[in-house]
């Protein structure tokens, strides 16, 4: 089994070296090779997704990557910026369903910015499309508008666009998901405003005549946000765009108490995978020896599950994890009176000794 690692930039490499420090403590025969992406990879090669870095991608049967972005490369041109490298793996791997899981460790109710009450036993599946939407439509970019209130202005454009495939694949992973779990399905769309999620609401739709054992429901966008914090518990799975995906499951990464604590897979059709936590590159505390990286070793627990076939070693780490919760050990993210404030290398040490 070879293992594609990405640290990427800012606290990456740091979560990423408790990560691998995590599998090496399983005692399996992982061939892990490492290279550069994002700022690392421009620096290395002159663009943030170097050809042998999309390569070792390409040959591995699992990537586990780590966090892409700095400050100082913002006047860059946008192909050459960091989180070109991410946008670029997805489309080039085929990686069309995100899967970010938000659940709230018992220990970890007060560090939540909702009441225990409202959370405490939350546990949702937010399924998002990766490779459509506007993220990835054409035509876009900067032109004079050619009509309008403001013909003749200079505006920028993006396309918004779905193509029915794209949507039924999305949806047979959201409701196979859905019948492992409780049987409930949310299509999260804008169908009152845009005619693409429209599409999407026929579309699901649909593809629910295929699953009568799931109970599906759609709602707007705006009205899921709310609910998500008035709420989070009333959800099981969402499916949802590539856009709306990625606002929906940062804002339920924080009723787990921080965004420190949630991991995510990006699969293809076969189940080969990205793996990375769903936290940004955090330029402002690299180095510090501060960042969790409980996430990441999550992140590592889904590869094994989805990707590598070691249900049974996934299992030991996310006990390992919550073991470590029980003691008491935090980093400064998910830190609160009363418990031990750790860095992240200790964090890592802790779970390494609770897998032994």
């Amino acid at each position: 089994m070879k293992i594609a690692i990405l640290p990427g930039d800012g606290i990456g490499p740091e979560i990423i070296e408790q990560a691998v420090r995590v599998l090496n403590a399983l005692d399996e025969k992982f061939e892990m090779e490492t290279a550069p992406v994002g700022g690392a990879g421009y620096e290395a090669s002159g663009h943030p997704l170097p050809e042998a870095t999309l390569a070792l991608a390409k040959a591995a049967d699992a990537v586990l990557f780590g966090a892409v972005g700095d400050w100082k490369y913002d006047k860059l041109e946008r192909p050459l910026r960091p989180e070109q490298a991410i946008l670029g793996l997805r489309k080039n791997l085929n990686l069309f369903a995100n899967l970010r899981p938000a659940i709230l460790y018992p220990e970890l109710a007060g560090a939540s910015t909702l009441k225990p009450e409202v959370v405490s036993g939350l546990d949702i599946l937010i399924i998002r499309e990766l490779t459509g939407d506007i993220y990835f439509g054409q035509p876009r970019g900067v032109r004079t508008a050619p009509d309008g209130a403001f013909k003749g202005e200079r505006e920028g454009f993006d396309t918004m666009r779905y193509a029915e495939t794209e949507i039924r694949r999305i949806a047979h992973v959201a409701f196979q998901a859905a019948r492992k779990r409780g049987k409930r399905l949310t299509s999260v769309d804008k169908a009152n405003v845009l005619e693409t999620f429209q599409f999407w609401k026929d579309i699901v739709t649909d593809v629910h005549k295929e699953y009568p054992d799931v109970t599906l429901d759609h709602m707007y966008v705006d009205n899921a946000a709310m609910q998500l914090v008035r709420a989070p518990k009333k959800f099981d799975v969402i499916v949802t765009g590539n856009m709306f995906g990625d606002i929906l499951s940062d804002a339920a990464a924080m009723l787990t108490g921080s965004i420190g604590m949630l991991p995510s897979a990006s699969l293809d059709a076969n189940n080969k995978g990205l793996y990375e936590p769903s936290h940004g590159s955090a330029p402002d505390i690299a180095g510090k020896g501060v960042a969790n990286p409980l996430a990441t070793i999550l992140s590592a627990a889904m590869m094994l599950r989805f990707s590598l076939n070691r249900a049974e070693q996934a299992d030991r780490i996310e006990n390992a994890v919550k073991a470590v919760l029980a003691q008491g050990l935090r980093t400064p993210d998910i830190y609160e009176e009363g418990t031990t404030k750790v860095g992240t290398k200790e964090m890592g040490d802790a779970v390494v000794q609770a897998l032994r």
